[in-house]
């Protein structure tokens, strides 16, 4: 069965979306607070599963500094991995 192409780009926002959040190092929770909107909307919306009306995509795009158009191109969602990301934090040298 071929996808519904509203499915495909619901995908594409989702990875954008994903893509410069990490990029710009914000946490889902920056993120939703930014474009005032629930963690639990902005993780739906990084995985492509929920619908996005056209002014949470603008919160999004000025969240993440970006024209609402850049978070409509051709992208692929990330593999989903399980359980907490690594920390990016420096590790501490050992003291003396």
């Amino acid at each position: 069965m071929e996808r519904d192409h509203a499915d495909v780009v619901l995908e594409y926002i989702g990875a954008n979306v994903h893509r410069l959040r990490v990029r710009l190092g914000l946490s889902q929770e920056a993120l939703a607070e930014a474009a005032d909107i629930s963690t639990g909307f902005l993780q739906r919306v990084e995985r492509g599963k929920t619908n996005v009306g056209v002014v949470v995509l603008v919160r999004l795009a000025d969240a993440l500094g970006v024209e609402p158009g850049v978070l409509l191109r051709r992208a692929v969602l990330p593999a989903v991995t399980r359980g907490r990301p690594r920390s990016t934090r420096a590790k501490r040298p050992p003291s003396r």
